[in-house]
């Protein structure tokens, strides 16, 4: 002991440094499992080997946004409870003066392209009342729209293609999704690796006194790394449930501590980034089920101008041709659902507004099961987790190896 003690005498800076350095192993290895964890985003090495590494969470994109999707539409947000805040009479009002340019323009263009020479001749004064006139009825038509599409949403909106197929295009937007809402859980783990580190090595130190023995180092290097990494994980998701420890503390895992702050950061991403007016737009005029919807509109506006029409129809028949009618109106129809998107853009506030995404995501994750919250992050973690513990293992080994030989010179 005397011999332990005096060797410790002489060689005090040396010992002093170990557990530092086993701190700086533990935080090392934190942060090198939390990049690989995102990062990059595609794969990156040697092509045909496995020399290379792409983030756990862009190389599992599909299934994970499969799984957020899942969680997502089956216990946080009803789609027909979004649409139905939304008021037919208020999104006409909000687009009405774009509206009536789109049918303005909708109508002179069809009529001139498909009877130019009748629609010459008319007066201006006649040529603005026929515009006028389907001018007046396009209000209703898009409440009756609305309403079609409230009453037939599963028919005209696939919500979980759209949410898949946003979040696995765009790795970027999937791999933010999750970083954002456990950036807090991302630094405890970071943290802890030199807490732990830093007893560990204290330990360390001692049997280095005691021993001498070279392999000390890298295997309690390779530990700190693979165990710090595989305690600050469990430690993020459990206890679930608060757990009073001595009458006095309370213990709980992060990640579920928090549920207040990341139900309302998760609300605003999904607002602000998934469900939103635009990308709406987009899966319900080009999703897998906008047959139906392009259908709905040339039947609306079919109807529209065979309203239009009724009081001279035999003579509009025999003017035009009951071929050359059908195709005004398939032409119409078309112009309009191009006009959609634009249209509609600006009602976009008002909609954002009226559906209230964020809130309603917040208010149903804070009614989850503490099981159903935690998996909204749990699977990018469980995704490859071994192969992040390995890699703190490993790091640490190398950096316990790098001990010796600075102290037996």
């Amino acid at each position: 002991m005397d011999a332990v003690l005096d060797d410790i005498a002489r060689h005090w800076p040396l010992y002093a440094a170990i557990p530092f350095v086993a701190a700086l192993i533990g935080y090392v290895t934190k942060r090198v499992a939390i990049e690989m964890m995102f990062r990059p985003l595609e794969w990156t090495g040697i092509r045909g080997t496995f020399l290379g590494w792409q983030g756990v969470v862009p190389r599992h994109g599909g299934r994970m946004a499969a799984i957020a999707t899942d969680l997502l539409t089956a216990n946080l947000l009803d789609i027909r409870d979004v649409f139905d805040r939304i008021d037919s009479g208020r999104i006409a009002r909000e687009i009405e003066q774009p509206l009536l340019r789109a049918v303005d323009d909708i109508a002179r263009d069809v009529l001139a392209e498909y009877h130019p020479r009748m629609w010459d001749r008319l007066p201006p004064m006649a040529q603005e009342l026929i515009v006028k006139q389907l001018q007046a009825s396009s209000p209703r038509l898009v409440g009756q729209l609305m309403d079609e599409v409230r009453e037939n949403l599963d028919d005209v909106l696939d919500v979980k293609h759209m949410t898949v197929q946003r979040l696995t295009q765009d790795k970027a937007l999937l791999v933010r999704l999750i970083r954002e809402t456990s950036r807090p859980e991302m630094a405890f783990i970071a943290r802890s690796g030199i807490y732990f580190g830093f007893v560990l090595g204290i330990v360390q130190s001692v049997i280095w006194a005691v021993t001498k023995e070279p392999l000390v180092m890298p295997i309690f290097g390779a530990c700190i790394g693979f165990f710090t990494d595989w305690l600050a994980i469990k430690l993020i998701f459990v206890p679930r449930e608060p757990i009073r420890v001595f009458h006095r503390f309370t213990v709980q895992g992060k990640f579920q501590r928090r549920r207040t702050e990341v139900a309302r950061q998760y609300g605003e991403l999904i607002a602000r980034e998934v469900l939103t007016v635009p990308n709406l737009m987009e899966s319900i005029l080009r999703g897998p089920r906008s047959d139906r919807l392009m259908a709905m509109i040339r039947r609306m506006v079919a109807e529209a101008i065979d309203e239009q029409t009724s009081a001279a129809k035999p003579l509009v028949t025999v003017a035009i041709g009951t071929r050359r009618l059908e195709e005004m109106k398939r032409a119409a129809a078309a112009k309009a659902i191009e006009r959609l998107p634009d249209t509609v853009s600006h009602a976009e506030g008002y909609l954002t507004k009226a559906m209230n995404v964020a809130n309603m995501v917040e208010e149903r994750m804070m009614k989850l099961t503490p099981v159903e919250y935690e998996g909204l992050l749990r699977p990018a973690f469980r995704q490859d987790e071994w192969k992040l513990i390995a890699v703190g293992g490993v790091i640490g080994f190398i950096v316990g190896e790098l001990q010796v030989l600075l102290m037996l010179h």
